[in-house]
C-alpha cells in the first residue's frame, strides 16, 4: 500500500476536476483587493497539492511559493509549472517563476515572511487534532507580514457525517478506475478514504496495475476552528461559504465547506 498522495498525484487532477479552482482564484482574489494585496507581492499557497491554484494565483500577478509534502504531487505541479513557462516563452509573455517546497505543513519553513498564506481543498482538515491544527497556525501566523491575511478552507462536520459517510463512490475512464470508500467515525472525528485504483501500466497489451491508499482526515467544530486560531495568536475576520463561481455568502450549519479569512496580529512567543 503506497503512501497518501503518491499513487493518487498522478491521477488527482482527472478525478478532481469538478473542484472550482478557479472560482476560488477569484474570491481568493477580491479578499486580496480588498486588503490592498497587489501583484508581485509574495504569497505562500499551504497544500499546494498539483500547483492549479498556485499558477491560477500566479496568473494574477503574484509572486507564489507552493508548499506541500507530497513529492509526487509536486512532480505534477512542477510538469504544470513548466507547460507554462514553455508557452509563455513562445507567446513572449512573462511571469513571475513559483518555488515549489517539498516541506511538511506542520513544520515548514520560508526565509522570511509573506504578505498572505492561503490553504484550499481542505488541506488542513489533515491535522491530527485540535493541537496539531494550532501549531500549524502557528507557524501561519509566524510567517506573515504584520497584517498579513491567511485564507483556508475547511470540510465541514456535516459534510463528513451527512454526505460522505460510508459511502462508495466509483469512477471508471479509459485509463483507469477508482473506488473510494468513505467511513467517519464520530467517536474519534476521523474520516477514513480508502481509495482503490486500478491504472493502465502498459497500453499496448492493456495491463492494469492495482493500487491502494489510505487517507485520513479529521472532522473539527467551528467552535474548535475558532478556539485554535485565537490561540495560535490568529485574528478570525470572517466565515464564508462560496460557491462554485467564486461568489461568498455567510456560512450556515449545512455547509460542506467553510472558508475562513484570518490575519496576523502580533507574534507569540
Amino acid at each position: 500500500m503506497s503512501s497518501p498522495y503518491f499513487d493518487f498525484a498522478h491521477i488527482y487532477d482527472a478525478c478532481m476536476d469538478e473542484i472550482p479552482y478557479e472560482g476560488w482564484s477569484r474570491f481568493v482574489k477580491r479578499r486580496f483587493d480588498a486588503d490592498r494585496i497587489g501583484e508581485n507581492e509574495l504569497v505562500l499557497d499551504l497544500g499546494c497539492g498539483t500547483g492549479t491554484l498556485t499558477l491560477l494565483l500566479r496568473d494574477f500577478g503574484y509572486d507564489m511559493i507552493g508548499v506541500d509534502i507530497s513529492e509526487s504531487m509536486l512532480e505534477e505541479a512542477r510538469d504544470k509549472y513548466y507547460e507554462c513557462l514553455d508557452a509563455e516563452e513562445e507567446s513572449g509573455e512573462q511571469k513571475l517563476p513559483v518555488l515549489f517546497l517539498q516541506q511538511d505543513m506542520r513544520s515548514f519553513e520560508l526565509y522570511g515572511t509573506v504578505r498572505a498564506i492561503v490553504s484550499l481543498g481542505d488541506t488542513m482538515n489533515y491535522a491530527e487534532d485540535l493541537e496539531e491544527l494550532t501549531g500549524i497556525f502557528r507557524l501561519v501566523n509566524n510567517y506573515l507580514d504584520p497584517d498579513g491575511l491567511f485564507i483556508f478552507d475547511i470540510k465541514t462536520w456535516h459534510y463528513y457525517r451527512d454526505v460522505a459517510a460510508n459511502r462508495t463512490y466509483t469512477d471508471v475512464r479509459e485509463d483507469m478506475a477508482l473506488i473510494w470508500d468513505n467511513e467517519f467515525d464520530e467517536a474519534t472525528n476521523k474520516n477514513t478514504y480508502r481509495l482503490t485504483m486500478f491504472l493502465l501500466e502498459d497500453e499496448e497489451d492493456e495491463n492494469y496495475v492495482r493500487r491502494e491508499e489510505i487517507h485520513v482526515q479529521t472532522a473539527f467544530s467551528v467552535e474548535e476552528l475558532k478556539r485554535a486560531i485565537e490561540t495560535s495568536g490568529l485574528r478570525l475576520e470572517h466565515i464564508y461559504e462560496v460557491s462554485d463561481d467564486g461568489t461568498e455568502r455567510e456560512a450556515t450549519d449545512m455547509a460542506e465547506r467553510l472558508f475562513f479569512v484570518c490575519r496576523e496580529q502580533g507574534k507569540k512567543a
